[in-house]
């Protein structure tokens, strides 16, 4: 399948998209999993077909069903949200690939700290007013300052899933 996105500017629909994060834990052992509740975004699919945008996330509004641990993670030990309150990727450009996927490259700022990422996304629905994005990647917590570890419990790769539902705005 074959999908065209309409051009213009798109307003990310917070109410239809989700951020979840998943990392194991205790040396393996365990998966934690949360998902942000405070998102934003928005882009702009220019005629030769690529776009850029910013989407926007709020580091306090993360939820891992663990009041004490949503603590922990607020705190400087690891997002640091007094000083640090968004976590945001700044797309520098996606480009649609044949099929339904788009190749996304940019910049994913957490705790003040830029690197590049990049990622395939998966077009999961497009239409003149609407855009779902689905994506899922992983993210090296280290790179960006999380670095809190005690007594080893906590290694390897944090996976991100996205699912970005985009809908058209006026120009």
């Amino acid at each position: 399948m074959t999908v065209a996105v309409e051009t213009g500017l798109w307003q990310l629909d917070p109410t239809a998209s989700t951020v979840a994060v998943r990392h194991r834990t205790i040396w393996g052992l365990v998966t934690v999993k949360g998902s942000f509740t405070a998102l934003s975004g928005r882009g702009e699919v220019k005629p030769d077909g690529t776009a850029e945008g910013t989407v926007t996330v709020g580091a306090a509004s993360l939820d891992t069903k663990n009041a004490k641990r949503d603590q922990h993670l607020r705190s400087a030990d690891f997002f640091d949200v007094d000083r640090h309150p968004e976590i945001i990727f700044v797309v520098g450009a996606a480009e649609a690939r044949p099929g339904d996927t788009a190749q996304i490259t940019g910049q994913l700022t957490v705790r003040g700290i830029s690197r590049p990422q990049a990622f395939t996304a998966r077009i999961a629905q497009a239409d003149a007013d609407a855009l779902t994005l689905e994506a899922e990647f992983t993210v090296d917590r280290e790179q960006f300052g999380l670095v809190w570890n005690q007594m080893g419990m906590m290694r390897g790769l944090t996976t991100v899933n996205a699912t970005l539902r985009l809908t058209r705005t006026a120009e």
